[in-house]
């Protein structure tokens, strides 16, 4: 029960620290709101148009592809380190994770996910 008395005063006493610095903040940081401060800005650009545009779901497709075909490889360094501990099912086990790899790829390549245009 201890443990979880410590775990519990830890938390209170971070989000207190979280809580009393923005109070702090607001007490002195200046208040002097105006209409250009409180107009919405992207990038220090005065804003036009409108911002609801239609975007293609292809970008955020590639770039999840990239995202997970780049976390998988990140999986690569450790094996690499211990290869010769491991030796030939080490070896076997990481042919099939690249093979997974390469079916993923291939399924992504004739479904047309790699085109960026």
């Amino acid at each position: 029960m201890g443990n979880y008395f410590d775990v519990l005063l830890f938390l209170t006493v971070g989000v207190g620290f979280v809580f009393l610095g923005l109070w702090v903040a607001k007490l002195l940081r200046p208040n002097l709101p105006n209409t250009g401060k409180q107009s919405i800005f992207e990038c220090g650009e005065r804003p036009y148009g409108d911002s609801r545009l239609k975007f293609r779901v292809r970008y955020y497709i590639f770039a999840l592809v990239f995202v997970i075909f780049d976390v998988e490889v990140i999986f690569l360094y450790p094996w690499a380190v211990v290869f010769r501990e491991l030796g030939l099912p080490g070896l076997v086990e990481m042919v099939v994770f690249l093979g997974i790899l390469v079916v993923g790829l291939v399924y992504a390549w004739k479904k047309k996910v790699l085109q960026w245009v």
